[in-house]
């Protein structure tokens, strides 16, 4: 049986796929899944632990919300103002209780859908801006777009680096990152919450983690350049010591270009010589 990030030699799933999500991203364990799913059985061998993460499918209750009510009465009270639009929906209004959204707001960042549910009314949404407060640093207004349902999304989402890579730890590498997110496709329900870079791939100094080498969950489309480098390794140059020059062989130029005839550069180092001597007090 196949699920997108997860694969069984034998056994049977019970329930649906975010369980054994949920199960394994809880403890990080293969064999927390034999506890808590019966009938699954799994092994180390059997799980790629850098697939896509998923995103998290959350709600937020909303209240639609008068344009005209004072918002530093909104914000006492514990709530957060916003606003909802998207392609096909009208720009409304809304008011969040201010926790519940930082909670959402953690787990799903800028690229996971989050339903808005306003009684029986649901949308579907990603977080498009949030207005921070520029003493507190806490949020004090939130933009959501509203997707179209069934339609692909061209998004960027941020690129997770994990494992541990073999050119840094033993051979002295230095890693660089060189791509923090990477642009996907993906219908809402796809959409991933991040894209995991095994950094165990980076083996040697000259290895490199292309685009195409992130895993992606099924339903989800990479836009980037397959061969764009996603992570490197590069090593510390020494610095080389320069070796001291030497005066005496430095030619010498006049203004006009010409070099000083022999004997020429001799006396122009006496003169400034004999005049100190002629200047110098007497005894």
């Amino acid at each position: 049986m196949h699920l997108p990030g997860f694969y069984a030699r034998r056994g049977e799933l019970v329930g649906q796929a975010a369980i054994l999500e949920h199960a394994f991203c809880e403890s990080g364990r293969p064999e927390s899944l034999e506890k808590r799913i019966p009938g699954f059985v799994v092994s180390a061998l059997d799980i790629f632990p850098y697939s896509a993460k998923l995103a998290p499918m959350l709600t937020l209750t909303i209240e639609k919300r008068d344009p005209k009510a004072k918002l530093d009465v909104l914000r006492k009270g514990g709530f957060m103002p916003g606003v909802f639009y998207g392609r096909k929906e009208t720009s409304t209004p809304i008011s969040i209780v201010e926790k519940d959204f930082v909670k959402a707001w953690k787990k799903a960042g800028e690229t996971s859908i989050i339903i808005l549910k306003d009684g029986a009314t649901e949308h579907e949404a990603l977080i498009q801006d949030v207005d921070l407060d520029p003493v507190r640093d806490t949020p004090r207004h939130v933009d959501f777009y509203v997707v179209e349902k069934g339609k692909k999304l061209k998004i960027k989402v941020p690129v997770e680096f994990r494992g541990i890579s073999e050119a840094v730890k033993s051979l002295g590498g230095i890693l660089v990152k060189v791509l923090h997110e990477v642009e996907i496709e993906a219908l809402p329900k796809d959409l991933p919450h991040s894209l995991v870079a095994d950094l165990s791939l980076l083996s040697t100094l000259e290895s490199v983690i292309t685009a195409k080498e992130l895993k992606l969950a099924e339903g989800v489309t990479l836009l980037a350049k397959p061969d764009d480098v996603v992570a490197a390794i590069t090593v510390a140059k020494e610095e080389v010591e320069e070796a001291p020059v030497d005066v005496a062989n430095i030619e010498v130029v006049d203004a006009k270009g010409k070099k000083p005839a022999e004997g020429e550069a001799a006396a122009a180092g006496a003169a400034p010589a004999a005049d100190a001597k002629k200047d110098a007090p007497k005894k």
